[in-house]
């Protein structure tokens, strides 16, 4: 099958070829006739099969007519992360190149005076995060009444960085009779009730099981103790050792992670470079771009990259730590063998991952090899749990045998006899002399007379109720 036979228009096609591509994947040829039939599509296949190009290629054949008004946008696509949402408009650039069409990109860390202007030209496409995009909307910038065509990628992304209630509030403002696209690598129950909310009757294609793996990319773990300089030692192993590796993205979970790794492998004289959330849009697209032409040889990177980021060449994925979620090591593994290419993708396990490498065997339906001899991270903990239990009973045997010849040293006593020092001694009448005062305000006060103290039930009266009042002192 040839891009020829899907129905696109000869300007397409002709950007299609310059591109490269001879004939769609399955995603593209399930999803495009459907799109071009004005009809809402629910996609579901693997990340780095082309889902990106299924939605552009059809959306710029129907919007070779028109024109857009100003601050009404023709067409909105949302995405979950500024990269995302860049490398969007990267397609219709590319796939464009024949048509003049407004693209207006709206995204975080980029001035709002600048996206105002290209709202006021008109945008043919509008491609944006749900976050962004209200504001602009919120502030009078911005008019939904004219969205013909919605789409919302990586949808189980959305729902992980809780963009829900705004996709939900977007989607009532723009009009009913919209054309609305789902894609998506996993379907969650969430996102299921959502296209059923949204969707109209749509077309689903699923040309592979959700949350699956494609079968070009070799998934294997490696073991290492789980201190974090073990696991660093691990990870310069695994890539000095790795064959034909050309880049290689390093996948962590916390930013503060990424950071130190980062500084490690700057260390030891690695190529490097660092992608994470914090950092500023410019610094993440001039990195992005260095990894992608070669200048770097290692990103690593929070999973702010691990989803829908299309990057060709990526011949390596290390996953630093596992993935909290299993269906982020979808997503992770799938930035290499994209277009049918090969990839290699290797996860660094400890005996803390024990159930989340459970997990992720469970949702990818097979078990990971391992690289060198299989390691179960279940007998070291049961060890561990029978010395401990051991050792608390040898020193609880050892305590009752001391306490035993203890009782045996002790000499008897008689029942009727007093401990030495203890005798009864005759009650001697208890004599308190009254403190002088420190300081007083009027200088140091004179010497008290002693008093004998009063016994009365075997107590006395302290000595402060002796003292004469202020008034008398005063007086002398």
């Amino acid at each position: 099958m040839s891009f020829s036979t899907l129905g696109l228009s000869e300007k397409v096609l002709a950007a299609v070829e310059a591109s490269g591509y001879t004939e769609p994947t399955a995603i593209q040829a399930g999803a495009i006739p459907y799109v071009l039939e004005r009809r809402d599509v629910l996609g579901i296949a693997q990340t780095g099969t082309g889902k990106t190009a299924s939605f552009t290629l059809p959306m710029i054949t129907l919007l070779e007519k028109g024109r857009a008004r100003a601050r009404m946008p023709r067409t909105l696509i949302l995405e979950p992360t500024r990269e995302l949402a860049a490398q969007v408009e990267d397609n219709f650039n590319r796939y464009g190149v024949n048509h003049k069409l407004n693209v207006a990109l709206l995204i975080g860390g980029v001035s709002f005076a600048e996206q105002d202007r290209k709202l006021e030209r008109g945008a043919d496409v509008l491609i944006a995060t749900p976050g962004r995009l209200l504001d602009h909307f919120e502030r009078g910038k911005l008019l939904l009444q004219g969205v013909d065509i919605l789409v919302i990628d990586e949808a189980d992304r959305m729902l992980d960085m809780g963009f829900i209630p705004d996709i939900e509030r977007i989607c009532k403002l723009i009009p009913f009779t919209r054309q609305t696209l789902f894609f998506s690598a996993t379907m969650p129950s969430e996102i299921q009730r959502l296209t059923d909310t949204f969707l109209q009757n749509p077309a689903k294609v699923e040309v592979a099981k959700a949350s699956t793996t494609a079968e070009t990319v070799t998934q294997r773990i490696a073991a290492a103790e789980p201190e974090d300089y073990e696991k660093r030692a691990k990870l310069r192993e695994l890539i000095e050792g790795a064959e034909d590796l050309q880049n290689a993205i390093v996948f962590c979970n916390r930013k503060r992670d990424v950071a130190t790794l980062f500084r490690s492998l700057v260390r030891h004289e690695f190529s490097v470079g660092a992608l994470h959330g914090d950092m500023d849009q410019r610094s993440r697209m001039t990195m992005l771009d260095n990894f992608k032409k070669g200048n770097i040889k290692i990103l690593v990177a929070s999973d702010v990259a691990a989803r829908g980021l299309d990057i060709p060449s990526v011949s390596h994925v290390f996953n630093f730590d596992l993935p909290i979620q299993a269906e982020d090591y979808v997503h992770r593994i799938g930035r290499t063998g994209r277009a049918g290419r090969d990839g290699t993708a290797i996860s660094i396990v400890t005996g803390k991952d024990e159930k989340a490498l459970q997990a992720i065997n469970e949702t990818i339906g097979k078990e990971l090899e391992w690289v060198g001899e299989p390691v179960d991270f279940s007998a070291p903990v049961e060890e561990k749990k029978s010395r401990r239990r051991s050792t608390r009973g040898q020193k609880d045997k050892n305590r009752s045998r001391k306490s035993k010849a203890e009782a045996q040293e002790a000499p008897v006593q008689e029942a009727d006899s007093v401990p030495a020092g203890l005798e009864e001694q005759p009650m001697v009448p208890m004599h308190t002399e009254r403190r002088a005062p420190a300081r007083a305000r009027g200088g140091r006060r004179a010497n008290q007379p002693k008093d004998e103290a009063i016994f009365r039930n075997a107590s006395h009266i302290p000595a402060f109720l002796l003292r004469e009042t202020r008034s008398k002192v005063q007086s002398r």
